[in-house]
């Protein structure tokens, strides 16, 4: 893979996607897409609707997590790096329905009296964890479109009596806040989610403040995923069909309005169907942390 020096900084210098090079180097030869973006020609709303009924799934009966083709819980969150003090604080209720793909909290630079907003927060852990560390004096806005995830969230905030949590339903799309009113915009793995990436960017874009911080983990990959896996909702549903090309991911945030990226590996993210995992070594799928800044 060539040089992304100028894709990365003294954060961590790591190859990107390199655990994926070792199982098979990928095709560099297809051709690029303008925008980076992912074509989706099958109906976006069966897409919408697929996702929305697999985070019921994992709100509802988390403990049926083996019947997803990605890992959850409180096992997973230690293995991407959540803190066990921060995690151990919060309901089992949010920890046991986490998905995320990896862990960028690191990256965010969180600080007393930000204001951070969460994009698909689900039942709320970087939503609490964030919390926590902005203080009383911060805020933490929470965004998810399903509400069985948005009631389990709004019940654990109840439990530890987060004041400075809200929990508004909304999708990434289409946000609930003003221009300019965001110190942090933080997402785990619901960008790639998104049928439509480039303007859920464009909309963490405009409620940052000039200079804020951007901090997601989210799915990637070595090749363009071809049109049947973009298109299979199952496959969206677990953040694989939305997958964008690693050397795209650049151009996709610039276009938002982002600069000054950062981009990690996050090696132990792993499917655990085979079909998933098949799909992942196949096109070079993997979970990358970045952190950006609002440039506007």
């Amino acid at each position: 893979m060539r040089d992304r020096t100028s894709f990365t900084t003294d954060v961590d210098r790591a190859p990107v996607l390199g655990w994926q090079r070792a199982r098979g180097r990928a095709d560099r030869r297809r051709p690029r897409s303008d925008s980076g973006r992912s074509t989706v020609a099958t109906d976006e709303r069966e897409l919408r609707r697929e996702v929305a009924a697999v985070y019921r799934t994992v709100a509802d009966t988390p403990d049926e997590g083996a019947d997803l083709p990605f890992p959850s819980g409180r096992g997973l969150a230690s293995r991407l790096g959540y803190p066990p003090a921060e995690i151990g604080r919060l309901p089992p209720a949010a920890v046991d329905s986490f998905t995320g793909v990896g862990y960028h909290l690191d990256l965010a630079d969180l600080a007393d009296g930000d204001v951070v907003l969460v994009l698909g927060s689900g039942s709320g852990t970087d939503a609490f964890v964030a919390a926590a560390r902005v203080g009383d004096r911060g805020r933490v806005i929470g965004v998810d479109p399903v509400p069985e995830q948005l009631a389990n969230a709004r019940r654990c905030r109840e439990e530890i009596g987060a004041a400075n949590v809200s929990l508004p339903r909304a999708t990434a799309e289409a946000l609930p806040l003003e221009e300019g009113t965001v110190d942090v915009v933080l997402s785990n793995g619901a960008i790639t989610l998104s049928p439509r990436p480039e303007r859920a960017l464009e909309e963490a874009s405009r409620v940052l403040r000039s200079g804020g911080r951007l901090a997601v983990s989210e799915l990637v990959g070595e090749r363009r995923l071809p049109e049947r896996i973009r298109t299979d909702p199952a496959l969206w549903a677990a953040g694989i069909g939305g997958a964008v090309r690693v050397d795209d991911y650049a151009g996709l945030l610039e276009t938002a309005g982002f600069g000054d990226v950062t981009l990690r590996e996050n090696p132990w993210y792993e499917f655990v169907s085979d079909r998933a995992r098949g799909v992942c070594q196949q096109y070079g799928v993997g979970s990358v942390s970045v952190r950006a800044r609002c440039r506007r």
